[in-house]
């Protein structure tokens, strides 16, 4: 079998309320799914979702060759870009396309891509995430008594720009997940938002309310240092890694015991999931996938892993003209038995109603960093809601 081509299309993802973090929100509730449909001679096509980013860079790598050879291709995909460099959005094309592979390597071999990759349940534990810096408080308990409904006894807020408000908040989620278990895992998102000493007295302040399982992405990405003296100075562990586009890139915070659960974004692809989930287990460290909502192989990936904690399940859709062949129930991911990663794509629907173009990267969303992020000296009235 040879890759022949590849296609692009572009989907999104309505997700009926305001989503983003304390960087900044999308009010629509809208937001773009990019797809990658990769081409074979014999008939099998793979499908990734994630980004289009750096593809036509990358696709050189692929083409011609045997999708079978998932890991080589990932790598050639990888020295495709090497003065370059494959850090940052090219990283999730690569990723988008590693998904695609391993959908074609499981449909050849008739099975879902959990069992191909040895895993023997195909439940995979998860957390409830809103997304939720947008919601008012009687939105944010709605949310979570839907996902409480399903069984879900964990939640994670996001938060970080005023203490008091999270510790309020945080009650809420705690309440609205309480059907099923009389002291729910909180979890509490700052998005890379304060300093060091900012993230101590802070953390410190919830901790004595509430008991905070984690905190995610506290400080910077690569403040190695930083995040090992806050996890030395916390009761909660310290959940970073999701913005790390490269196994390269944990080594730092490897070395310094600056990471107590290690998180790696579901759009950087499968093999890379796979390989910072083996990093993660030789230093006896847990794994959590961030983000599966449209990025459907990473789940199947978790369900194969020794060291798997929980999934960040943020919503119980699938992107406009998909289909993903799991369910929501008893608190995680039920994975089917569909050959594959699971994600069913009806093209003509998409094109039919035309693709559209809904981007995260808007101004006021949450993947543009504000000026003083890391730099206020009081906390200052939320504009999110």
């Amino acid at each position: 079998m040879k890759i022949t081509g590849y296609r692009c299309i572009r989907s999104y993802h309505d997700w009926g309320r305001p989503v983003g973090d304390v960087n900044g929100f999308v009010e629509s509730g809208i937001t773009e799914v990019p797809i990658v449909v990769i081409e074979t001679d014999a008939g099998i096509t793979g499908y990734g979702t994630g980004s289009h980013e750096g593809i036509d860079r990358v696709f050189p790598a692929l083409e011609g060759q045997d999708p079978l050879a998932v890991t080589t291709l990932y790598d050639r995909m990888l020295a495709r870009v090497f003065k370059a460099g494959h850090a940052g959005a090219t990283f999730g094309g690569i990723g988008t396309l590693d998904m695609a592979l391993w959908d074609i390597k499981a449909k050849a071999a008739g099975q879902p891509l959990w069992r191909l990759l040895g895993g023997g349940d195909r439940f995979v534990a998860g957390y409830a995430s809103g997304l939720d810096i947008a919601l008012s408080d009687e939105q944010l308990a709605k949310f979570y008594h839907e996902m409480g409904n399903r069984g879900f006894r964990s939640g994670k807020l996001k938060g970080g720009r005023d203490v008091e408000d999270d510790i309020r908040r945080l009650g809420i989620v705690s309440d609205a997940l309480a059907r099923d278990s009389t002291r729910p895992a909180l979890m509490l998102d700052a998005n890379e938002s304060w300093n060091l000493k900012q993230a101590v007295r802070y953390v410190s302040r919830v901790e004595e309310v509430h008991d905070l399982t984690w905190i995610e992405e506290p400080l910077r990405r690569w403040d190695a240092a930083g995040n090992a003296r806050l996890s030395a100075s916390i009761r909660a562990a310290v959940a970073t890694g999701e913005n790390l586009s490269g196994l390269e890139q944990y080594r730092p915070l490897l070395d310094a015991n600056a990471v107590d659960i290690v998180q790696a974004a579901a759009v950087w692809g499968i093999t890379n999931f796979l390989r910072v989930s083996i990093a993660a287990h030789s230093r006896d460290l847990p794994m959590s996938p961030v983000g599966l909502t449209a990025n459907a192989g990473v789940a199947h990936a978790a369900a194969a892993i020794p060291n798997h904690l929980s999934a960040e399940v943020q919503d119980l859709g699938a992107p406009f003209g998909t289909t993903v062949d799991a369910e929501y129930a008893d608190g995680g991911i039920v994975l089917g038995e569909e050959p594959g990663v699971g994600l069913i794509v009806d093209e003509a629907k998409i094109l039919a109603e035309g693709q559209k173009s809904a981007s995260w990267l808007i101004p006021q969303g949450p993947h543009v960093r504000p000026s003083r992020a890391g730099l206020r000296l009081v906390a200052e009235p939320s504009d999110a809601r």
